[in-house]
């Protein structure tokens, strides 16, 4: 049974993140503020789901009559199995970040990459034909290659300690996938963070991803760790002038890309972006 963390249980919940841990996702307070904006009376609300129960709480959401869900860590990929249908994102990465009623069938999608790509281009940078480094082979650097390369990126060079995850990333970006070393970075326009290390409460929250001496002001880097705001990979990038976006952007456009897909209608990304980073500062 799904059982919604802090709101009454009784409370007919129209949206809601499964994932374990979950109680620390920024998702209620981004896509709440969306729904408000909207003028919808929809509550959304977080669900802690244990690893090895999506199947389940896809049932709870059928029978609720709910509109979607948010998929976090770890059940993007069982979700995948679990749903009617994928859309061709999701299928290519074998991965639900967004459940969505099609009819009577339940539709899975992947916004994580194209919510990373749009808060860059909010952010002022044309991917077209650019150059790429993504530190990383995770999900979240899968995700990000695929839409990299799909968005017109001339190469997308993945960068992972492991040659065989990097390879296989790398193949999500067609052609102009290849991969490279930490060494390589300074040759890049686009140099993306797509692994943990900066991130709060955490062995590596201390830690840089990459030599900041290789950035130069020619560069722009992208950071997916969103807590805290100001990661020691950002810090470094101040110093040296280097423009650079925090992760928030991409946490709020693929929940935006989440929230056009239940209601149709477009999001309010000032608003939830005002949320996201209101609910950080309370942290």
């Amino acid at each position: 049974m799904l059982i919604p963390i802090g709101v009454p249980s009784d409370t007919e919940v129209a949206a809601g993140v499964i994932g374990f841990p979950v109680r620390h996702s920024l998702s209620p307070a981004i896509c709440q503020a969306a729904f408000d904006e909207l003028g919808l009376d929809w509550t959304y609300a977080a669900f802690e789901v244990a690893p090895g129960d999506a199947d389940q709480a896809l049932y709870h959401m059928r029978d609720r009559g709910m509109a979607g869900l948010s998929v976090t860590m770890p059940h993007k990929a069982d979700v995948a199995a679990a749903v009617d249908e994928l859309s061709p994102a999701a299928a290519v990465l074998g991965a639900v970040n967004c459940v969505a009623r099609g009819g009577d069938r339940l539709v899975g999608h992947n916004t994580d990459g194209a919510g990373f790509c749009d808060a860059l281009i909010a952010d002022g940078l044309e991917l077209a034909g650019i150059g790429c480094a993504v530190v990383g082979a995770g999900g979240a650097a899968r995700a990000v290659a695929a839409e990299l390369a799909r968005r017109g990126a001339a190469e997308v060079a993945v960068i992972a300690r492991r040659p065989e995850r990097a390879a296989s990333a790398a193949e999500l970006a067609g052609s102009g996938g290849t991969t490279a070393s930490l060494g390589d970075i300074g040759q890049f326009r686009l140099v993306v963070n797509a692994t943990p290390l900066g991130m709060a409460e955490t062995e590596g929250a201390g830690n840089l991803p990459l030599d900041p001496d290789l950035l130069h002001a020619g560069q722009h880097v992208a950071e997916l760790v969103y807590n805290p705001l100001q990661t020691p990979l950002l810090a470094e990038c101040s110093r040296r002038g280097v423009p650079s976006s925090t992760g928030v952007g991409m946490l709020v456009h693929q929940a935006a890309h989440a929230v056009r897909i239940w209601t149709g209608a477009e999001p309010p990304i000032d608003a939830m972006t005002a949320a996201a980073t209101a609910a950080l500062n309370r942290r």
